[in-house]
């Protein structure tokens, strides 16, 4: 009640200071929750938007921590200062409303790609460097109309970078600080005429603050551009990143030798048009990885005989075209194709050959997805639109899925707006929980949930609030339970949660501008790694030479374990950025996280860092 009583006491003195200032609001344009250019005033999905300002100001290699500062309802797991890993005891599981990116309920896209695979067909965290990020855009409930699978529980839409303006641009950020960390990125843009380019690496490592823990990253993106006129342009882009990383296991029962080397990658392809009344594209895809484990072991006298190896991937094809008849009205019709492959297989450490396996997966595997839909979008008046999809998708194991989605958006005032939103939400299972180890289940079905939501948005001049209610009741959820004795994979779980979202921003004047988010959930089944209440307060400060940041998160009730030995987990975490410009285009700069020292945990058995410190420079030229 306290939290509650909080979050409404900085919305209602928000509102009752800047209400009167009833300017018109700014348009904000956004295209994830929509093929097309939308006014996000006529969208009746919940968006939030973090611009590359936002994403850099606090000189994270990663974009994952700043989505989680900036959007209520989004939770990051970590187990260290820098890198989340994958396989038993990784961190990077995204959760968004209670529902989990970590089981490929949550989808990531860049540039509207898909970004799971073909065997376990979750995110792999430590892809999504902001080195190649113009902005972020993340829905927040259900857009399986539009992507799909996965997209289940919401959307994050890593939008790359590109130069719009004739020039050169470099930039250049390196720093390091506590645990040995270091991290670099170099990134160069061109525009001259019709074409453009962005060329960028990084690389990042740290030894972080256990042992047998270290992180090393390194990989580039490359983005090339053409406009072929007015109308027309086209890009090629390919992404590559590796990483190895070590896990030590959890304080009670630790590991040794659990190390994993890492490759992932993406090359895509599009042409796009746009016209007043129509506009389109055609983009093929590529995903692709290459992972090499070894699992560990609880005895460094005895290590492991072997690695596990996968290597899967996701081809796949987008085509679609929006289009206004008469005014008011939009209409977009798209399909998408999706050929899911792979293979898993143990190799010999000693003479590298591939060993017998009792997984039914070893040998190469696939699968194809086809899929179809329109999205009808009017606006009836000036106050009033109402948005209604649907969506039918074909998988070569799992069957056909018919995917509604329907809205509506009332603008009463001219800087604000009514939404309500009904949409459904699905993932198919994965390779790995229909064939892959003993719990395999041949007969696993799609999971489903359908999503609820009623919210207000307002920009009262310099202030904008908004506040959403939502629910969400979805069964089929892929369980493993005890069947005859054995673990099985089942469509046995139930999901039923509710909650509210809150987010407030106030740009003062040019130097100051304060923000803050909450999100509060309640889980009929719990859900690891999801916060009952988590609050963001932010302030940035721009003056002359200077800039700082400053946010304080609370979050409350986090499960750590479920079930029989359920564990929830309380803290409350202070960073900080400042930054100064020595000269034009060169600037210092320093970040300071969980500055009151909190000793806390994410996941059970993994403490978290005390007060960790990074430095270095950002020069532009």
């Amino acid at each position: 009640m306290k939290k509650l009583v909080l979050s409404l006491v900085f919305l209602v003195a928000g509102i009752a200071m800047f209400a009167q200032n009833d300017s018109v609001a700014l348009k904000e344009v956004v295209v994830t929750g929509t093929r097309d250019m939308v006014d996000i005033r006529h969208l009746p999905l919940t968006v939030t938007v973090i611009d590359r300002e936002e994403l850099t100001e606090q000189n994270q290699p990663s974009v994952l921590p700043t989505v989680m500062q900036y959007v209520p309802g989004v939770f990051v797991t970590s187990r260290s200062m820098m890198g989340y890993g994958v396989s038993t005891g990784a961190a990077g599981g995204i959760n968004m409303r209670g529902i989990s990116g970590g089981s490929g309920q949550l989808l990531v896209l860049i540039d509207g790609h898909p970004q799971y695979q073909g065997i376990y067909g979750h995110p792999i965290s430590d892809s999504y460097q902001t080195m190649m990020v113009d902005h972020v855009d993340v829905v927040r409930g259900p857009a399986s109309m539009l992507y799909g699978s996965n997209a289940m529980g919401g959307v994050i839409n890593i939008v790359t970078r590109s130069m719009h303006e004739d020039g050169v641009q470099t930039n250049l950020n390196v720093g390091g600080g506590s645990y040995g960390t270091f991290q670099s990125e170099v990134a160069n843009q061109i525009k001259k005429g019709k074409f453009s380019s962005t060329v960028s690496a990084q690389y990042n490592r740290t030894d972080n603050h256990r042992p047998r823990m270290g992180f090393e990253q390194y990989g580039g993106y490359v983005k090339l551009g053409y406009d072929m006129s007015e109308h027309w342009k086209a890009y090629v882009d390919a992404n590559l990143i590796h990483f190895n990383a070590s896990n030590p296991g959890s304080t009670f029962k630790p590991l040794y030798g659990a190390d994993q080397w890492i490759t992932r990658g993406v090359v895509s392809a599009a042409v796009e048009n746009h016209y007043e009344k129509t506009s389109g594209a055609i983009s093929v895809y590529s995903n692709f990885g290459r992972h090499k484990i070894d699992d560990g072991t609880d005895n460094p006298e005895t290590p492991t005989m072997r690695y596990f190896r996968s290597e899967d991937a996701l081809t796949g094809v987008s085509v679609y075209q929006s289009a206004r008849f008469f005014k008011g009205n939009r209409i977009t019709v798209g399909v998408d194709y999706q050929h899911i492959y792979g293979k898993a297989y143990y190799t010999s450490k000693e003479t590298d050959e591939v060993l017998d396996t009792p997984n039914k997966q070893s040998g190469e595997s696939a699968r194809d997805e086809i899929a179809g839909y329109v999205d009808f979008r009017q606006d009836l008046m000036t106050w009033l639109t109402v948005d209604a999809g649907i969506r039918y998708d074909h998988h070569s194991v799992t069957g056909s899925e018919w995917v509604p989605q329907a809205g509506v958006v009332v603008r009463p005032i001219t800087t604000g707006e009514i939404k309500l939103m009904a949409s459904k939400g699905f993932r198919n299972p994965t390779m790995r929980e229909m064939y892959l180890y003993p719990p395999s289940n041949e007969d696993l079905e799609p999971e489903r949930l359908w999503n609820y939501e009623l919210s207000w948005r307002h920009r009262p001049g310099a202030f904008t609030y908004g506040v959403n209610l939502f629910y969400i009741k979805g069964d089929n959820m892929i369980q493993t339970v005890p069947v005859d004795g054995r673990p099985r994979n089942v469509n046995t779980g139930v999901i039923e949660n509710c909650g509210a979202e809150m987010d407030a921003s106030w740009h003062i004047n040019n130097h100051w501008n304060v923000y803050t988010n909450h999100s509060f959930l309640h889980m009929r089944y719990k859900v690891l790694a999801a916060p009952e209440y988590k609050g963001c307060f932010g302030v940035d400060f721009h003056y002359n030479r200077w800039m700082a940041n400053t946010n304080l998160m609370y979050v409350n009730s986090l499960y750590k374990e479920v079930g029989d030995n359920e564990q929830k987990e309380d803290f409350c975490l202070l960073n900080a950025s400042v930054s100064f410009d020595v000269i034009k285009g060169l600037s210092l700069w320093v970040r300071g996280e969980n500055l009151l020292a909190q000793d806390y945990e994410i996941i059970a058995g993994y403490p978290m860092p005390g007060a960790t410190f990074m430095g270095g420079i950002n020069w532009k030229f």
